[in-house]
């Protein structure tokens, strides 16, 4: 693994390979990883602590069912805001960090709207209780736009490492 610039770090198979398996399976222990890639086990544990030194694994994490779990909706909120300013956004952002019914929120263009939310709860009397309790009350909200997941067709958070070289 190479640094080219401040951001980007260039890999090579053996680093991809062990991208994929940790994708795939986080629980993985370093034996079965150093088997799944070809190395032995203190080099595949030195370059799995070089890929989190470098930032490119951030953390990990354990994937849940959330319908077993009773949260059967998931709602993508589209939200105006009434001024686009760097404190109008950032307040916007401190609050809906608090929600733990929040999972992604992102800013974005090309919509009608200035922020993008995936929300998930129990029902929609929650959802309700949740927009009319929480999201319209965070000051700047002009414009809420609700649309509700039918089916997920690809619900993935494996990245697509085919495009680096």
């Amino acid at each position: 693994m190479a640094k080219t610039d401040e951001s980007l770090v260039k890999l090579d198979r053996t680093d991809r390979r062990i991208l994929e398996n940790l994708q795939k399976d986080g629980s993985l222990t370093n034996q079965q990883l150093a088997e799944k890639v070809g190395l032995s086990p203190s080099p595949c544990l030195r370059r799995v602590k070089a890929l989190e030194d470098a930032g490119i694994i951030i953390r990990t994490a354990t994937i849940l069912d959330h319908k077993k779990l009773g949260l059967s909706l998931t709602a993508i909120v589209l939200i105006g805001m009434d001024r686009h300013t760097p404190e109008r956004f950032a307040a916007f952002e401190e609050q809906v960090a608090e929600y733990p019914e929040i999972q992604e929120c992102y800013l974005i263009t090309g919509q009608s709207a200035d922020y993008m939310l995936k929300v998930v709860v129990p029902d929609m009397d929650h959802y309700h209780h949740f927009l009319l309790n929480h999201i319209t009350r965070i000051q700047g909200v002009s414009g809420v736009h609700s649309s509700f997941v039918l089916r997920r067709v690809i619900d993935s958070t494996a990245l697509p490492l085919g495009y680096l070289s």
